[in-house]
């Protein structure tokens, strides 16, 4: 029987549905999209079966309004592959006025716009669904919630049992539902064999446009080595090129990687710009970041031993990891995550900002006593940084652990929590 994975953005769903007429639920191939949809929803379509995909494609031409017809909310999988759809849907939900009619799902932006007159808005509301966080997956406890740290100054409790390998094991497996529950070789195989349907063939079916295979794995490859850092087009390019004769061009480069966030691949981190105290002159260049970590393994080729053996790496990559499980907790929290670096070197890994204007701070670290102290100074300077009279106190400040034996607040108010206690 195939088992459900709660799912931290089912209540999220449920809430768009009941206040917009239709949801599309976005987000990469592999990460749990239909099957979270096939949930709630009460009748469904696949555009991509194979028996009836003609069909279907030949009817969103000619009739699209026949293919909504069904008990609503009503899923239409992979809608994108018949972009006419998307006007019928948002005519439809017109027509009833009425909300919670339709989900769709889509793990690539539409190639072609032209075929859709409308933007969908009033009608139509999105949610990016991401791999699953160690919460969903079963890997943290959840001993300390995200949301409860905005609510209110408090300390934090809970024990942690996760060593280096362990760790290691998590980054490379991810968080892809057909990993979970699974032996540690079939776990770890599914991020390669994601890896290799996007170099091979979805990087270029996005866009109907033929990239070679073996540039998107270098691409990738330079991208992975670049992860958790703000590295130039031009310092991906120097990594991509084979030698100085290589003539990879920039332009084509930026195509590569426009089609792998299309079909959302990689996912950077933009800049926070807060209210400083002096005129310090703020970075504004987006962080690299997969859409999980695992991605990054399989482009390097490496596995839970390399990393163990590579501390460097493994760190850069375990940030990618909480990144990935602070954006999904945000999203819950009505919330985004971004990152902090000034020209002076000052910087922070990672800063939760709701809509309600609260925000925290957080310093990402592997592990270890001298990490920590370093991340909980780095913090400490950064709040002083902060105009607090424009901006109000961070509601907390964080080093978010990967090996930690507990969660704890420090004597400075700085919170040690480690991955494996977090939930949204």
């Amino acid at each position: 029987m195939k088992t459900y994975y709660k799912r931290i953005c089912d209540q999220i769903l449920i809430d768009k549905l009941g206040a917009k007429g239709a949801v599309l639920i976005k987000g990469a191939k592999w990460c749990g999209k239909t099957t979270t949809a096939e949930n709630i929803a009460k009748s469904v379509i696949y555009m991509e079966e194979p028996a009836r995909k003609k069909q279907y494609l030949e009817m969103a031409e000619m009739n699209p309004a026949q293919l909504l017809q069904g008990e609503v909310p009503r899923l239409i999988d992979e809608w994108q592959l018949a972009p006419k759809l998307w006007d019928a849907v948002r005519f439809e939900v017109d027509r009833r006025d009425e909300f919670g009619q339709f989900i769709l799902t889509g793990s690539a932006v539409p190639a072609d716009f032209s075929e859709i007159s409308h933007t969908g808005t009033g009608r139509i509301t999105s949610l990016l669904m991401r791999p699953m966080s160690l919460y969903e997956s079963g890997d943290s406890n959840g001993n300390v919630s995200l949301g409860d740290l905005f609510l209110k100054e408090q300390d934090v409790y809970g024990n942690d049992e996760h060593n280096l390998e362990d760790i290691a094991f998590l980054i490379c497996r991810g968080g892809w539902p057909k990993s979970i529950g699974k032996s540690i070789k079939v776990a770890l195989a599914q991020a390669p064999d994601y890896y290799d349907a996007v170099v091979e063939s979805d990087i270029s079916r996005v866009d109907d446009i033929t990239r070679d295979a073996e540039r998107a794995r270098r691409i990738m490859r330079a991208y992975a080595r670049s992860v958790s850092s703000e590295a130039t087009i031009t310092s991906i390019l120097q990594d991509v090129r084979t030698d100085e004769q290589d003539s990879f061009s920039e332009n084509t480069l930026r195509s590569y990687l426009s089609a792998l966030r299309k079909i959302y691949v990689i996912e950077d981190n933009p800049a926070w710009n807060p209210n400083l105290r002096s005129k310090t002159a703020v970075r504004s260049s987006d962080t690299r970041y997969f859409v999980d970590p695992s991605v990054g393994t399989a482009a390097l080729g490496a596995g839970p031993k390399d990393l163990i053996n590579d501390l460097a790496t493994m760190g850069l990559l375990f940030e990618n990891l909480c990144v990935r499980d602070l954006r999904v907790y945000a999203e819950a929290l009505n919330g985004k995550v971004y990152h902090y670096r000034d020209k002076s070197g000052l910087e922070c890994d990672a800063v939760v900002h709701l809509k309600n204007g609260k925000y925290g701070l957080i310093e990402i670290k592997l592990g270890g006593d001298r990490l920590i102290e370093e991340g909980s100074q780095n913090l400490l300077k950064f709040r002083d940084r902060i105009d607090s009279e424009k901006m109000g106190e961070p509601a907390f400040m964080m080093v978010l652990c990967g090996v930690a034996p507990y969660a704890y607040k420090r004597n400075d108010g700085v919170l040690v929590v480690p991955i494996g206690c977090l939930k949204d």
